[in-house]
């Protein structure tokens, strides 16, 4: 039995089975996804293990999960029935911080709020900022994550130096390194980077850090429109002030983050009542007078594009706003929202996009609310239609525009269980099947998270 097995391979205090084994096992903070509950749940401490529980689960044909914080929005970490969870949550050391080559070394289980605290003693940090801040490093990477800092930063795949992965067959190998260029085969670890734990099992990542900045000012833009504020974030993008974060709220999401964080902007209330939208712009840099200047610049840019006031936000305010912004989901889900969407297109995009967006939730009697990474064009929406045969058109309908527009169905949530239907249906049928032949190279047996992104004949199910 292979409950048997894996205990022999990493001894009974490091699995869970029956009763011991958590609710939280068993799903993610999808919407909508049931919960599963694996066979077992397995808490190893080294790669070793990890290519002992894998190595196992190949001979014995049996899907196998990996869990980081739990945290994602796909339903990717959601187990299989019957299956095996590993689970990182004992792996979550940070093994080395390298201040001169400015870089760290990581276990999957870090979260980025610990390795934040660690940084700053340093004077770095690592600059991918997704909703969650509790999430861990091994969900980023298995996620691509972004978020709002990405407009100058970008994503998790542009500061991977290296990964040490566990195959399914249990070889442990490394890839990258603690250099910046190579040239040299085939950049495994771009492709396991995003694969949503469908290829191998991430046990280390070497991280590339940035100086901490010195200084920064938050600017806070109210917009009678949406549609301005669309037009006004590629204009602000192209002026060269190179912002942090460059984010849009809507009226509604603006309304609940007042509320729910009890935050006073310092915004007029015959301004709140004319602004639709708002544009939320952090400038960091080493010079607070080179600050002043970028800001007086935006503010003054930003006026000429409709802004009806601009207004520089105390660092409090500011540090607080972004923090609630950064929470809008669980805003959302307290709020009973039914789906939550990512989409991605070209910056210039967003119009359009808000533009179909608002035409589908009028032809879908349904709601959509929403606040986005503008600067990256990662639009974030919240979709109220609890009637799934009326909500599921209206999501594909507004997938089929994203990729019109040159765009994709996720910018940095990820495809998991919840995006897949759309994305089978609206990618190029040459991609998804030049996916399932790596997917068959890395895991011949089909074991790693089966049923995400795609399925894959002849694998667990």
């Amino acid at each position: 039995m292979i409950v048997d097995a894996l205990r022999d391979a990493v001894g009974a205090q490091l699995l869970r089975v029956g009763d011991a084994i958590s609710d939280d096992d068993g799903h993610d903070e999808a919407l909508g996804v049931s919960p599963v509950r694996p066979l077992a749940v397995v808490t190893p401490e080294t790669a070793e293990q990890v290519s002992r529980v894998l190595a196992l689960c190949t001979e014995h044909r049996v899907p196998v999960t990996a869990r980081g914080a739990g945290s994602g929005l796909s339903g990717a970490c959601v187990p299989m029935p019957g299956g095996v969870v590993v689970s990182f949550e004992r792996m979550a050391q940070i093994l080395e911080i390298d201040a001169d080559n400015h870089l760290a070394v990581v276990q999957p289980g870090v979260r980025l709020d610990q390795l934040d605290a660690a940084l700053a003693a340093h004077g770095l940090w690592y600059p991918v900022r997704p909703g969650e801040y509790s999430a861990s490093i091994g969900g980023n990477v298995n996620t691509n994550a972004g978020g709002m800092t990405a407009v100058r930063y970008g994503v998790t795949r542009h500061h991977v130096l290296g990964l040490q992965v566990v195959l399914p067959t249990g070889e442990i190998m490394r890839t990258g390194g603690r250099i910046v260029k190579a040239s040299s085969g085939y950049d495994l670890t771009q492709l396991v980077i995003g694969s949503e734990g469908t290829l191998a099992l991430v046990t280390e990542t070497t991280l590339k850090l940035q100086p901490r900045p010195a200084h920064a000012l938050t600017v806070l833009a109210p917009f009678a429109t949406l549609d301005e504020v669309t037009h006004a974030v590629p204009k602000v993008v192209a002026s060269g002030v190179a912002p942090s974060i460059l984010e849009y709220i809507d009226l509604l999401t603006m309304a609940a983050i007042r509320a729910t964080a009890g935050l006073d902007l310092g915004v007029p209330d015959d301004v709140q009542a004319t602004a639709l939208a708002y544009l939320v712009i952090r400038l960091e840099g080493d010079s607070h007078e080179r600050l002043e200047r970028d800001m007086e610049r935006v503010a003054e840019m930003l006026t000429s594009l409709g802004a009806i006031d601009v207004y520089v936000l105390p660092s409090g305010a500011a540090a607080a706003l972004i923090e609630a912004r950064e929470k809008a989901f669980w805003m959302a889900k307290a709020s009973n929202a039914d789906d939550i969407v990512d989409i991605a297109v070209p910056r210039g995009a967003i119009p359009a996009l808000m533009a179909t967006a608002s035409e589908l939730a009028q032809t879908h009697a349904s709601w959509i609310a929403g606040c986005g990474h503008a600067g990256d064009g990662n639009v974030h929406l919240a979709v109220f239609q609890p009637d799934a045969s009326v909500r599921k058109p209206l999501l594909m309908q507004l997938f089929a525009a994203a990729v019109e527009l040159g765009g994709v169905i996720s910018g940095e949530h990820g495809i998991g269980t919840e995006k897949k239907p759309y994305f089978l249906a609206l990618e190029d049928p040459a991609k998804i099947a030049l996916m399932r032949r790596i997917k068959q190279a890395f895991d011949p047996a089909g074991i790693l998270n089966p049923g995400k992104i795609f399925d894959l004949e002849g694998g667990p199910s």
